[in-house]
């Protein structure tokens, strides 16, 4: 904390007055490298928009972030982090992880309404199988490009439902 204070040109209490740890300033850090990355729906695009459109909107931006080196080297840290410094992982989950497995699970249950997902699609399963994808591919040796993503994105939307 006290070398981030010095780069930032401020006093400790500056930054424990927006951080009450080393871990909260860790997850925000990483968060502001993605922040924006996938172009998330907002809460009320997901309750009055089309499933099939929202997840559509967001392939082309989802498959350009993810195939970057910051954003691998990013999930490899973090993932790495996860048994070696629990409370940054825990701060990440809470912070970033969370608010967007919130988001997905609302568009699953829209979709579910609306009967393009299945009925007894297990949410919890459903956005950990579509993560994990995402994740073991971007961490391969050779990572797909830009327009393989976007090929294997539509793939796994559609396998869950998300994609006609």
């Amino acid at each position: 904390m006290e070398q981030i204070a010095k780069k930032a040109g401020v006093g400790k209490p500056t930054i424990y007055r927006r951080w009450a740890n080393k871990e909260e300033l860790i997850a925000a850090a990483m968060e502001t490298l993605v922040a924006g990355e996938a172009g998330w729906a907002s809460q009320e695009a997901i309750d009055t928009e089309s499933p099939y459109a929202l997840v559509e909107a967001a392939i082309d931006r989802a498959a350009a972030t993810v195939t970057t080196d910051q954003y691998r080297a990013l999930v490899a840290r973090v993932f790495g982090s996860a048994v070696s410094h629990p409370q940054l992982m825990a701060a990440y989950w809470e912070r970033y992880i969370l608010p967007r497995r919130r988001l997905a699970a609302s568009l699953l249950a829209r979709a579910r309404e609306l009967g393009t997902v299945s009925d007894d699609v297990d949410v919890d399963v459903a956005i950990d199988m579509m993560v994990g994808a995402v994740t073991y591919r971007v961490l391969q040796p050779d990572p797909p490009g830009v327009d393989e993503m976007r090929r294997y994105l539509r793939a796994v939307y559609r396998q869950i439902g998300l994609l006609p």
